[in-house]
Protein backbone atom coordinates (compact mmCIF):
# COMPACT_ATOMS: atom_id res chain seq x y z
CA UNK A 1 0.00 0.00 0.00
CA UNK A 2 2.85 2.39 0.78
CA UNK A 3 4.37 1.60 -2.62
CA UNK A 4 1.06 2.35 -4.32
CA UNK A 5 0.83 5.62 -2.39
CA UNK A 6 4.33 6.64 -3.46
CA UNK A 7 3.49 5.85 -7.11
CA UNK A 8 0.31 7.91 -6.82
CA UNK A 9 2.17 10.90 -5.40
CA UNK A 10 4.92 10.52 -7.98
CA UNK A 11 2.41 10.45 -10.85
CA UNK A 12 0.57 13.46 -9.44
CA UNK A 13 3.77 15.44 -9.02
CA UNK A 14 4.82 14.63 -12.57
CA UNK A 15 1.44 15.79 -13.93
CA UNK A 16 1.59 19.00 -11.89
CA UNK A 17 5.04 19.69 -13.34
CA UNK A 18 3.76 19.10 -16.87
CA UNK A 19 0.82 21.41 -16.22
CA UNK A 20 3.05 24.12 -14.75
CA UNK A 21 5.46 23.83 -17.70
CA UNK A 22 2.60 24.29 -20.18
CA UNK A 23 1.26 27.31 -18.30
CA UNK A 24 4.69 28.97 -18.21
CA UNK A 25 5.40 28.11 -21.85
CA UNK A 26 2.15 29.54 -23.21
CA UNK A 27 2.43 32.49 -20.84
CA UNK A 28 5.78 33.36 -22.43
CA UNK A 29 4.83 32.92 -26.09
CA UNK A 30 1.36 34.55 -25.97
CA UNK A 31 0.19 37.92 -24.72
CA UNK A 32 -2.93 37.13 -22.77
CA UNK A 33 -2.54 33.60 -21.46
CA UNK A 34 -1.74 34.88 -17.95
CA UNK A 35 -5.17 36.49 -17.48
CA UNK A 36 -8.39 36.02 -15.59
CA UNK A 37 -10.23 35.63 -18.91
CA UNK A 38 -8.14 32.58 -19.83
CA UNK A 39 -8.65 31.04 -16.40
CA UNK A 40 -12.39 31.68 -16.64
CA UNK A 41 -12.51 30.15 -20.12
CA UNK A 42 -10.79 26.97 -18.97
CA UNK A 43 -12.92 26.68 -15.82
CA UNK A 44 -16.11 27.09 -17.85
CA UNK A 45 -15.00 24.65 -20.56
CA UNK A 46 -13.96 21.61 -18.55
CA UNK A 47 -16.86 20.68 -16.18
CA UNK A 48 -18.77 18.46 -18.64
CA UNK A 49 -15.55 16.85 -19.93
CA UNK A 50 -14.34 16.35 -16.37
CA UNK A 51 -17.53 14.61 -15.23
CA UNK A 52 -17.41 12.23 -18.20
CA UNK A 53 -13.72 11.55 -17.54
CA UNK A 54 -14.48 10.45 -13.97
CA UNK A 55 -16.83 7.78 -15.30
CA UNK A 56 -14.30 6.79 -17.96
CA UNK A 57 -11.66 6.36 -15.24
CA UNK A 58 -13.83 3.77 -13.52
CA UNK A 59 -14.44 1.98 -16.82
CA UNK A 60 -10.74 1.81 -17.72
CA UNK A 61 -9.86 0.69 -14.20
CA UNK A 62 -11.93 -2.48 -14.76
CA UNK A 63 -10.17 -2.95 -18.14
CA UNK A 64 -13.21 -1.84 -20.12
CA UNK A 65 -13.99 1.08 -22.39
CA UNK A 66 -17.08 3.21 -23.00
CA UNK A 67 -17.27 4.74 -26.47
CA UNK A 68 -20.89 5.81 -26.03
CA UNK A 69 -20.53 8.65 -23.52
CA UNK A 70 -20.65 11.45 -26.11
CA UNK A 71 -23.81 10.09 -27.70
CA UNK A 72 -25.38 9.37 -24.30
CA UNK A 73 -24.66 12.99 -23.38
CA UNK A 74 -26.42 14.12 -26.57
CA UNK A 75 -29.43 11.86 -25.96
CA UNK A 76 -29.75 12.86 -22.30
CA UNK A 77 -29.48 16.52 -23.26
CA UNK A 78 -32.10 16.00 -25.97
CA UNK A 79 -34.53 14.58 -23.41
CA UNK A 80 -33.81 17.52 -21.10
CA UNK A 81 -34.32 20.01 -23.93
CA UNK A 82 -37.59 18.50 -25.12
CA UNK A 83 -38.95 18.30 -21.56
CA UNK A 84 -38.18 21.99 -20.96
CA UNK A 85 -38.66 23.61 -24.37
CA UNK A 86 -41.55 21.56 -25.80
CA UNK A 87 -43.34 19.97 -22.88
CA UNK A 88 -42.69 22.93 -20.53
CA UNK A 89 -41.88 20.74 -17.56
CA UNK A 90 -40.44 22.31 -14.40
CA UNK A 91 -36.66 22.02 -14.17
CA UNK A 92 -36.39 19.32 -11.43
CA UNK A 93 -38.45 16.60 -13.19
CA UNK A 94 -36.77 17.45 -16.50
CA UNK A 95 -33.37 16.89 -14.91
CA UNK A 96 -34.61 13.61 -13.41
CA UNK A 97 -35.70 12.46 -16.89
CA UNK A 98 -32.29 13.44 -18.26
CA UNK A 99 -30.42 11.54 -15.55
CA UNK A 100 -32.66 8.48 -15.94
CA UNK A 101 -31.87 8.43 -19.68
CA UNK A 102 -28.13 8.28 -19.03
CA UNK A 103 -28.54 5.69 -16.30
CA UNK A 104 -30.67 3.53 -18.60
CA UNK A 105 -28.11 3.70 -21.40
CA UNK A 106 -25.33 2.75 -18.99
CA UNK A 107 -27.42 -0.12 -17.64
CA UNK A 108 -27.94 -1.47 -21.15
CA UNK A 109 -24.21 -1.22 -21.86
CA UNK A 110 -23.34 -3.06 -18.66
CA UNK A 111 -26.08 -5.69 -18.88
CA UNK A 112 -25.25 -6.67 -22.47
CA UNK A 113 -21.51 -6.72 -21.75
CA UNK A 114 -21.97 -8.92 -18.66
CA UNK A 115 -24.78 -11.19 -19.85
CA UNK A 116 -23.12 -12.27 -23.09
CA UNK A 117 -19.48 -11.65 -22.06
CA UNK A 118 -19.01 -9.32 -25.01
CA UNK A 119 -16.14 -6.84 -25.39
CA UNK A 120 -17.28 -3.47 -24.05
CA UNK A 121 -15.67 -1.87 -27.11
CA UNK A 122 -18.27 -3.50 -29.39
CA UNK A 123 -21.25 -3.00 -27.07
CA UNK A 124 -20.58 0.69 -26.44
CA UNK A 125 -19.79 1.26 -30.11
CA UNK A 126 -23.32 0.03 -30.82
CA UNK A 127 -24.71 2.32 -28.12
CA UNK A 128 -22.76 5.22 -29.64
CA UNK A 129 -24.76 4.84 -32.86
CA UNK A 130 -28.08 3.97 -31.20
CA UNK A 131 -28.02 6.85 -28.71
CA UNK A 132 -27.04 9.35 -31.41
CA UNK A 133 -29.89 8.17 -33.61
CA UNK A 134 -32.29 8.40 -30.67
CA UNK A 135 -31.11 11.97 -29.98
CA UNK A 136 -32.02 12.93 -33.56
CA UNK A 137 -35.41 11.25 -33.25
CA UNK A 138 -36.25 12.88 -29.93
CA UNK A 139 -35.39 16.36 -31.19
CA UNK A 140 -36.49 15.78 -34.83
CA UNK A 141 -32.87 16.73 -35.62
CA UNK A 142 -33.43 20.29 -34.36
CA UNK A 143 -31.61 22.16 -31.61
CA UNK A 144 -33.87 22.74 -28.61
CA UNK A 145 -33.38 26.30 -27.36
CA UNK A 146 -34.07 26.27 -23.63
CA UNK A 147 -32.90 29.64 -22.36
CA UNK A 148 -33.57 30.96 -18.87
CA UNK A 149 -34.76 27.77 -17.10
CA UNK A 150 -31.38 26.07 -17.58
CA UNK A 151 -29.12 29.14 -17.78
CA UNK A 152 -29.42 29.69 -14.04
CA UNK A 153 -27.26 26.63 -13.40
CA UNK A 154 -24.38 27.99 -15.48
CA UNK A 155 -24.74 31.51 -14.10
CA UNK A 156 -24.71 30.45 -10.44
CA UNK A 157 -21.42 30.27 -8.59
CA UNK A 158 -19.44 30.90 -5.45
CA UNK A 159 -16.57 33.36 -5.07
CA UNK A 160 -16.33 33.73 -8.84
CA UNK A 161 -16.22 29.97 -9.46
CA UNK A 162 -19.08 28.61 -11.57
CA UNK A 163 -21.54 26.10 -10.10
CA UNK A 164 -20.86 23.51 -12.88
CA UNK A 165 -17.16 23.54 -11.99
CA UNK A 166 -17.96 23.13 -8.30
CA UNK A 167 -20.26 20.21 -9.12
CA UNK A 168 -17.59 18.60 -11.31
CA UNK A 169 -14.91 19.08 -8.65
CA UNK A 170 -17.18 17.53 -6.02
CA UNK A 171 -17.69 14.53 -8.30
CA UNK A 172 -13.90 14.21 -8.62
CA UNK A 173 -13.56 14.16 -4.82
CA UNK A 174 -16.32 11.57 -4.48
CA UNK A 175 -14.86 9.47 -7.30
CA UNK A 176 -11.38 9.45 -5.80
CA UNK A 177 -12.78 8.60 -2.37
CA UNK A 178 -14.76 5.68 -3.81
CA UNK A 179 -11.75 4.36 -5.72
CA UNK A 180 -9.26 4.71 -2.86
CA UNK A 181 -11.23 4.16 0.33
CA UNK A 182 -14.20 1.88 -0.30
CA UNK A 183 -14.75 -1.83 -0.82
CA UNK A 184 -16.31 -1.10 -4.22
CA UNK A 185 -13.15 0.72 -5.25
CA UNK A 186 -11.00 -2.24 -4.24
CA UNK A 187 -13.33 -4.51 -6.18
CA UNK A 188 -12.91 -2.36 -9.30
CA UNK A 189 -9.13 -2.51 -9.05
CA UNK A 190 -9.24 -6.28 -8.48
CA UNK A 191 -11.51 -6.87 -11.49
CA UNK A 192 -9.23 -4.78 -13.69
CA UNK A 193 -6.07 -6.50 -12.49
CA UNK A 194 -7.37 -10.06 -12.98
CA UNK A 195 -11.10 -10.68 -13.24
CA UNK A 196 -10.90 -14.47 -12.86
CA UNK A 197 -8.74 -14.24 -9.75
CA UNK A 198 -11.10 -11.63 -8.33
CA UNK A 199 -14.10 -13.90 -8.99
CA UNK A 200 -12.44 -16.84 -7.27
CA UNK A 201 -11.68 -14.56 -4.33
CA UNK A 202 -15.37 -13.83 -3.85
CA UNK A 203 -15.61 -10.49 -5.67
CA UNK A 204 -19.02 -10.09 -7.40
CA UNK A 205 -17.33 -9.31 -10.71
CA UNK A 206 -20.50 -9.19 -12.83
CA UNK A 207 -22.21 -6.75 -10.50
CA UNK A 208 -19.07 -4.59 -10.35
CA UNK A 209 -18.87 -4.37 -14.14
CA UNK A 210 -22.58 -3.61 -14.45
CA UNK A 211 -22.38 -0.92 -11.75
CA UNK A 212 -19.39 0.78 -13.39
CA UNK A 213 -21.16 1.11 -16.74
CA UNK A 214 -24.27 2.41 -14.97
CA UNK A 215 -22.12 5.05 -13.24
CA UNK A 216 -20.53 6.01 -16.56
CA UNK A 217 -23.94 6.48 -18.19
CA UNK A 218 -25.27 8.45 -15.23
CA UNK A 219 -22.25 10.78 -15.23
CA UNK A 220 -22.67 11.32 -18.98
CA UNK A 221 -26.19 12.58 -18.25
CA UNK A 222 -24.88 14.84 -15.47
CA UNK A 223 -22.47 16.24 -18.04
CA UNK A 224 -25.46 16.76 -20.36
CA UNK A 225 -27.16 19.00 -17.77
CA UNK A 226 -23.96 21.02 -17.39
CA UNK A 227 -23.44 21.29 -21.14
CA UNK A 228 -27.03 22.37 -21.82
CA UNK A 229 -26.74 24.98 -19.05
CA UNK A 230 -23.58 26.41 -20.64
CA UNK A 231 -25.06 26.48 -24.16
CA UNK A 232 -28.65 27.36 -23.11
CA UNK A 233 -29.75 24.70 -25.59
CA UNK A 234 -29.77 20.97 -26.35
CA UNK A 235 -28.11 20.10 -29.65
CA UNK A 236 -28.41 16.50 -30.94
CA UNK A 237 -25.01 16.94 -32.63
CA UNK A 238 -23.21 17.75 -29.40
CA UNK A 239 -20.81 15.40 -27.66
CA UNK A 240 -19.09 14.12 -30.81
CA UNK A 241 -15.54 13.15 -29.87
CA UNK A 242 -16.13 13.51 -26.12
CA UNK A 243 -15.34 9.85 -25.60
CA UNK A 244 -11.91 10.29 -27.18
CA UNK A 245 -11.15 13.40 -25.12
CA UNK A 246 -12.18 11.54 -21.96
CA UNK A 247 -9.99 8.55 -22.77
CA UNK A 248 -7.10 10.91 -23.54
CA UNK A 249 -7.45 12.72 -20.22
CA UNK A 250 -7.71 9.46 -18.27
CA UNK A 251 -4.65 7.96 -19.98
CA UNK A 252 -2.63 11.16 -19.52
CA UNK A 253 -3.65 10.96 -15.85
CA UNK A 254 -1.91 7.60 -15.60
CA UNK A 255 -4.85 5.18 -15.54
CA UNK A 256 -3.75 1.96 -17.22
CA UNK A 257 -5.49 0.91 -20.43
CA UNK A 258 -4.96 -2.67 -19.25
CA UNK A 259 -6.96 -2.06 -16.06
CA UNK A 260 -6.12 -2.52 -12.40
CA UNK A 261 -4.69 0.93 -11.76
CA UNK A 262 -6.12 4.44 -11.88
CA UNK A 263 -6.68 7.74 -10.13
CA UNK A 264 -9.60 10.13 -10.48
CA UNK A 265 -7.50 12.96 -9.03
CA UNK A 266 -4.88 12.43 -11.73
CA UNK A 267 -7.64 12.30 -14.34
CA UNK A 268 -8.57 15.81 -13.18
CA UNK A 269 -5.00 16.89 -13.86
CA UNK A 270 -5.17 15.17 -17.25
CA UNK A 271 -8.31 17.17 -18.16
CA UNK A 272 -6.55 20.38 -17.08
CA UNK A 273 -3.48 19.53 -19.17
CA UNK A 274 -5.58 19.00 -22.30
CA UNK A 275 -7.59 22.19 -21.66
CA UNK A 276 -4.46 24.29 -21.09
CA UNK A 277 -2.79 22.76 -24.15
CA UNK A 278 -5.77 23.44 -26.41
CA UNK A 279 -6.36 26.98 -25.13
CA UNK A 280 -2.66 27.78 -25.34
CA UNK A 281 -2.46 26.55 -28.92
CA UNK A 282 -5.49 28.67 -29.85
CA UNK A 283 -3.92 31.79 -28.35
CA UNK A 284 -0.65 30.96 -30.12
CA UNK A 285 -2.55 31.01 -33.43
CA UNK A 286 -2.44 27.27 -34.14
CA UNK A 287 -5.00 25.97 -36.63
CA UNK A 288 -7.36 23.12 -35.74
CA UNK A 289 -5.31 20.47 -37.64
CA UNK A 290 -2.23 21.49 -35.66
CA UNK A 291 -4.13 21.26 -32.37
CA UNK A 292 -5.27 17.76 -33.25
CA UNK A 293 -1.75 16.65 -34.18
CA UNK A 294 -0.24 18.01 -30.96
CA UNK A 295 -3.03 16.56 -28.79
CA UNK A 296 -2.69 13.19 -30.51
CA UNK A 297 1.06 13.20 -29.97
CA UNK A 298 0.56 13.91 -26.27
CA UNK A 299 -1.88 10.99 -25.99
CA UNK A 300 0.53 8.58 -27.70
CA UNK A 301 3.34 9.80 -25.44
CA UNK A 302 1.14 9.13 -22.38
CA UNK A 303 0.46 5.56 -23.58
CA UNK A 304 4.19 4.97 -24.10
CA UNK A 305 4.90 6.27 -20.60
CA UNK A 306 2.20 3.92 -19.27
CA UNK A 307 3.90 1.00 -21.06
CA UNK A 308 7.25 1.68 -19.40
CA UNK A 309 5.57 2.34 -16.05
CA UNK A 310 3.91 -1.10 -16.20
CA UNK A 311 7.18 -2.74 -17.20
CA UNK A 312 8.97 -1.01 -14.36
CA UNK A 313 6.24 -2.02 -11.91
CA UNK A 314 6.39 -5.64 -13.04
CA UNK A 315 10.17 -5.71 -12.77
CA UNK A 316 10.04 -4.17 -9.31
CA UNK A 317 7.50 -6.77 -8.20
CA UNK A 318 9.67 -9.63 -9.48
CA UNK A 319 12.80 -8.26 -7.84
CA UNK A 320 10.89 -7.68 -4.61
CA UNK A 321 9.56 -11.24 -4.76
Amino acid sequence: MRGAGRRFLGDSLGLVLVLATLVVFFGLITRHFFSFTTLQTIVNQIPDSLVIAVGMTFVLVIAGIDLSVGSVLALSGAVLGVCLARLHWPLPPAIVACLFTGLLAGTVNGAVTVRWALPSFIVTLGMLEAARGAAYLVTTSQTQYIGEPIERIAEAGLFGISLPFLIAFLIVIIGQTVLSHTTFGRYMLAVGANEETARLSGVPTRMVRLSVFMISGLLASVAAVIHCARMSAADPNTGIGYELNAIAAVVIGGTSLMGGRGSVANTFLGVLIIAVLQNGLVQAGAQDPTKRIVTGAVIVAAVIVDYYRRRSGGLTARVGG
